[in-house]
């Protein structure tokens, strides 16, 4: 009897299908098998040993607790406490409504700086808008654990992206706090292009805030609105420490407290970028790659008035985050930081040279890598997305031998 399959609405009769030969079925295996095989090999070269812990649905970041634990958050809207033995909490209650949807959902999570006496934590998230719009948004509140889990109380929202616009690509909407207790928070571009470079907008920047979502009254652009009298009067400029930016999914402060930003670029050209006050990183006026559709796009060097990536990528190593190193568990390690590698698989290690940077090495990880962490003892730990054969696994490294 034949079997019949539904595929996109249409009835398929899988008997009428040309089944491959005995000798072709062999040669697939076998390719197969030389695949996996040199995939395996590759990460015997690794100074690090790869123990899968756990695997979420849909996992998008995490972060260490000050008692080793992590927080964890996935896409559809969980936000899971786990030991470092993979036990998971049940769901943290509380949490807001996420547009679960195409690159939107629950994303960040940090603690507050003073986490250990306030129990504050923050997220981001995609949140519904009116007429299909969404955007991102950060809120914050008080997490309270108990025995198998914990719940979110005293929430509020800091922060929305503005405005709300139809699709569901380029949040961005990584957090981090810096040394001075200042919060920032990287915006998409929401893949509407233009957004980047309208300081009527906060999409396509990068953003610092008060713990509050208050404005810092020595940022770049408080004062915009008096040198450009036709701008709304109650735009987000004032918010905006840089623009030109299109995806930026990792975002990290070094040893010395330099911010750097590391993004998707289109067609080609990821690029790293050294965040410097009131600067204009281009995008998309200018970019190393191009349109999807092949349009061309003018490089960074053909427009000097825009401020040019410290390291570009084409091919693309679609960065999904970052981290700086400054553990002692790794020799050699300090200071580098290590891109999460989604299309290109791998975990990319950079080295810096005061104001410069430089891919120092690749690490084949045989899986689209998500996030990627310092726990407290200096092993590293990555989330992989889920996604093709990557399967959401919680993975731990530690140095060799």
């Amino acid at each position: 009897m034949p079997i019949r399959q539904r595929r996109c609405g249409t009835v398929v009769d899988t008997s009428k299908i040309e089944k491959p030969a005995m000798n072709q079925r062999f040669a697939i295996f076998a390719l197969f098998a030389v695949l996996l095989a040199a995939t395996v090999h590759a990460q015997d070269d690794h100074p690090f040993s790869i123990e899968p812990i756990t695997s979420f649905d849909e996992p998008w970041t995490l972060t260490f607790l000050p008692d080793g634990r992590m927080l964890v958050t996935e896409k559809k809207g969980n936000l899971f406490v786990v030991a470092q033995d993979g036990t998971k909490s049940r769901p943290i209650q509380g949490l807001p409504d996420v547009d679960y949807g195409g690159q939107g959902g629950l994303g960040d999570v940090i603690l507050h700086p003073d986490y250990a006496d306030n129990g504050m934590i923050y997220l981001s998230y995609a949140e519904t808008g009116v007429g299909d719009t969404r955007g991102a948004a950060v809120l914050r509140g008080v997490l309270e654990l108990g025995d198998r889990g914990g719940r979110l109380t005293d929430t509020e929202v800091i922060w929305r992206q503005y405005p709300k616009v139809l699709d569901d690509g380029h949040y961005g909407h990584r957090l981090a706090f810096d040394d001075e207790g200042y919060l920032w928070i990287s915006s998409g571009d929401r893949q509407k292009f233009t957004p980047a470079q309208d300081m009527q907008s906060n999409m396509g920047k990068i953003l610092r805030l008060h713990e509050d979502g208050s404005v810092p009254e020595d940022n770049p652009f408080v004062d915009y609105r008096d040198e450009e009298p036709l701008v709304d009067g109650v735009g987000p400029y004032d918010q905006v420490w840089t623009l030109g930016h299109r995806n930026p999914l990792g975002m990290a402060f070094d040893a010395d407290g330099q911010l750097w930003v590391i993004e998707m670029g289109p067609a080609g050209g990821d690029e790293l970028n050294r965040i410097i006050r009131g600067e204009n990183y281009g995008y998309p006026i200018v970019s190393n790659g191009d349109h999807y559709d092949g349009r061309e796009m003018p490089d960074h060097d053909t427009r000097p008035e825009f401020t040019a990536p410290v390291i570009t990528w084409t091919p693309v190593i679609s960065p999904g985050d970052m981290i700086f190193y400054g553990g002692d568990r790794f020799e050699g390690w300090q200071g580098d930081a290590f891109a999460a590698g989604l299309s290109s698989r791998a975990i990319v290690r950079i080295r810096f040279d005061g104001d410069d940077a430089s891919e120092l090495e690749r690490y084949d990880m045989g899986a689209r890598i998500r996030s990627i962490a310092e726990a407290p003892d200096g092993s590293v730990w990555v989330l992989e997305d889920e996604r093709g054969d990557s399967q959401g696994r919680l993975l731990k490294l530690t140095p060799r031998g």
